[in-house]
């Protein structure tokens, strides 16, 4: 039986850097994922994963938190993401390979530590797709109320506990998108540039209709229920930037990836972040914040309103339609190549890195996520969804801030292609600033979250641990 200091050394053993990019290299060589995305469709990657959840889905859930101060959270939530976005960008620039944050930890904190961030990323991804699907049909109903009067029953379109028995809607979309993604990543990703331009007009649309309407007396009060609410809604909202995330999950299939991947992540947040604070001004100005609350399909809603006509609610809830789904499809893509990832560690089960001959694409993965992905989306509560996704992307983004610095002592001689500026202030800053919006998410979230990690645990020691690729070289 292993004592405990060799059971200590095993559980920090690290994967070096080289190694990761001679074990791509040699993936490669066998018919591995193929590096055919290059920097535009990589920054419509990460617009597509992060703009549509936040705006369309959580804002109608935030607003009523927090009053009209929502733009404090978007400007908390987005100061968050910036200075992680940094530290991603500097770590994407050393480590070009898929896996994420999973990988840079696996790099700088060893192979426990990665693992549970690796099960903090597989929540992120697919709580965070589950949260998205719902609000698909939310506006696919509020489309068919405004072009034929007639609605999907509650029980079948909406979220338990918001009058919904299973999300069938929801489901469907998953299957979709894994269909899309069976076929390959150069084929996923450029259906998803297209959708992203659909998105940025509808919202642009929006965005210009809803000023037409702007009354400063809806900003009074500006802060009904405080500073708490302003931190209680930015760590609900925290979530719509998981598209920096899936960003530097294409590391294995992007083109020049120390250039690409860092350029992609910081041009993905600048327009992101610009996204939301523009829709959420002309949002809170158009009606009153207490009008949020329970509004289903808000956006649409609010342009009905303000216009006194159905068509720019049919528009932007088509908008909404195309927008929810390049979302749920990037989204979706990340987890699976996360999976690939800790397969060919050694971390999971070998069915996870198996690819398909044809389309280099994951299939059998793909469809295990889709199920899981499907199931919470058709049974589990939007708020649960929304805050536990916060919590595994929050988690996540700690942990590569905390790797650029062990990273930068441990292995100075790297090669970067991108490096924090005000280095240490930066990546101590998004630490601080993660561990305050966990800190204010509710008690709920923290004990769900602590059940996930619980059976992570379980699945390391049980099979991870004695089935690691670094275990069977040592």
């Amino acid at each position: 039986m292993a004592s405990a200091a060799t059971l200590g050394l095993s559980l920090f053993r690290r994967k070096p850097v080289r190694s990761m990019a001679e074990q791509a290299a040699a993936d490669a060589a066998h018919g591995s994922l193929s590096r055919s995305i290059g920097l535009f469709p990589l920054v419509m990657l990460g617009i597509g994963a992060t703009v549509g959840s936040g705006v369309f889905v959580a804002l109608t859930a935030a607003v009523p938190v927090s009053g009209p101060a929502v733009m404090l959270s978007f400007v908390i939530a987005g100061i968050t993401a910036g200075l992680t976005a940094l530290c991603y960008a500097e770590l994407a620039s050393t480590m070009p390979v898929s896996g994420s944050a999973y990988s840079y930890a696996y790099a700088t904190l060893g192979e426990f530590c990665a693992f549970v961030v690796g099960a903090c990323l597989l929540l992120e991804y697919a709580v965070s797709a589950s949260a998205i699907a719902v609000g698909w049909g939310q506006y696919l109903n509020e489309l068919f109320g405004d072009v034929t009067g007639w609605q999907m029953p509650e029980a079948i379109s909406q979220p338990p506990g918001e009058g919904g028995v299973v999300n069938l809607p929801a489901m469907a979309l998953i299957a979709i998108c894994a269909m899309l993604l069976i076929r390959g990543a150069k084929e996923s990703t450029a259906v998803n540039a297209v959708l992203v331009v659909v998105k940025l007009g509808v919202l642009a649309l929006f965005g210009i209709i809803a000023l037409t309407a702007f009354k400063s007396e809806n900003l009074i009060p500006f802060m009904p229920l405080g500073w708490a609410g302003v931190g209680s809604a930015a760590s609900m909202i925290f979530f719509s930037y998981i598209g920096l995330d899936t960003v530097s999950t294409a590391g294995d299939e992007a083109k020049d990836p120390a250039r690409t991947l860092p350029l992609a992540i910081i041009i993905s947040l600048l327009v992101v972040t610009a996204i939301y604070l523009f829709v959420a001004i002309a949002a809170v100005g158009a009606q009153p914040w207490t009008a949020f609350s329970g509004q289903n399909a808000g956006l649409a809603v609010i342009l009905r309103n303000v216009t006194g006509a159905a068509w720019p609610s049919v528009l932007f809830s088509i908008g909404a339609i195309v927008s929810i789904f390049s979302v749920t499809l990037a989204a979706m893509y990340g987890q699976t190549r996360i999976l690939i990832a800790m397969s060919r560690d050694g971390l999971l089960p070998k069915v996870f890195g198996r690819l398909d001959p044809v389309t280099q694409s994951p299939r059998h993965n793909t469809w295990i996520v889709a199920v899981f992905i499907a199931v919470l989306a058709g049974v589990v509560p939007l708020n649960v969804l929304v805050n536990l996704t916060s919590m595994g992307t929050l988690t996540a983004f700690a942990v590569v801030s905390l790797g650029v610095m062990i990273l930068r002592r441990t292995r100075p001689d790297l090669k970067r292609g991108f490096k924090v500026p005000l280095f240490p202030l930066v990546p101590v800053a998004s630490v601080a600033f993660c561990l305050y919006l966990i800190i204010e998410l509710p008690r709920q979230t923290h004990l769900l979250f602590l059940v996930w990690v619980t059976g992570a645990l379980l699945l390391y020691f049980g099979y991870s641990f004695r089935n690691s690729v670094l275990a069977r070289a040592s």
